[in-house]
């Protein structure tokens, strides 16, 4: 493969996975030692394996972070600390992208950035969708209850009104507070409950100090 074939094919896409390239009367290994090729020569920019962009001035479409991070890890989606942040909750911008994943838990450091997947069980792998983050780049994102709860669950001590109160919750109007208790209740955890309810009782009464 030439790399204006390579160009053709996608420089209209953040990112890229070398399968598409596999098909047809080719073969994997010529294209494997291309693309290797093209790293060395900074054209490429390999993320992980088998997953590649391409590097400036090449590329025309930035990726997301929160598209790296579910095209990084396989059932996973952007929650915790991110979500949190992207949705104004948290008054601190976070230089690490953070998921949860039922796979197993990493830290991927990559030329893009550093991401972290928490692990969760299969049974709290919900309260998540599909958003546009940039331009034709959907990524799957917790929502604000959920990225919440993800964060406490995994945290140890994390229902503690210390720990709340450190966390410095803000524009607590984003959150559906029905739906966050009854998000814990269903998760079967009392950290969880007892949590959602000091939340919710210090959202009705606006004044987070009292958690």
């Amino acid at each position: 493969m030439k790399w204006q074939n390579l160009l053709d094919l996608v420089s209209d896409e953040p990112m890229f996975t070398s399968s598409i390239l596999m098909a047809g009367d080719v073969s994997p290994a010529d294209i494997r030692l291309q693309l290797a090729r093209w790293v060395k020569g900074g054209k490429l920019i390999q993320l992980r394996r088998g997953i590649y962009m391409l590097a400036n001035p090449y590329r025309k479409v930035p990726p997301h972070p929160f598209l790296l991070a579910n095209r990084l890890k396989k059932a996973s989606y952007v929650s915790l600390q991110s979500a949190l942040s992207h949705y104004g909750m948290i008054p601190e911008s976070v230089p690490v992208i953070t998921s949860v994943t039922t796979g197993r838990p990493e830290t991927l450091t990559t030329p893009a950035g550093t991401f972290l997947f928490q692990h969760i069980r299969n049974s709290l792998f919900n309260g998540y969708r599909q958003v546009e983050v940039g331009p034709n780049q959907p990524a799957f994102l917790a929502s604000p209850e959920k990225s919440l709860l993800d964060l406490i669950y995994l945290t140890p001590q994390a229902d503690s009104p210390d720990f709340l109160r450190e966390l410095r919750l803000q524009n607590l109007e984003q959150l559906n507070l029905e739906s966050l208790i009854q998000m814990a209740e269903a998760a079967g955890s009392s950290k969880l409950v007892r949590a959602a309810k000091r939340i919710a009782r210090s959202a009705r009464e606006e004044d987070y100090e009292e958690l």
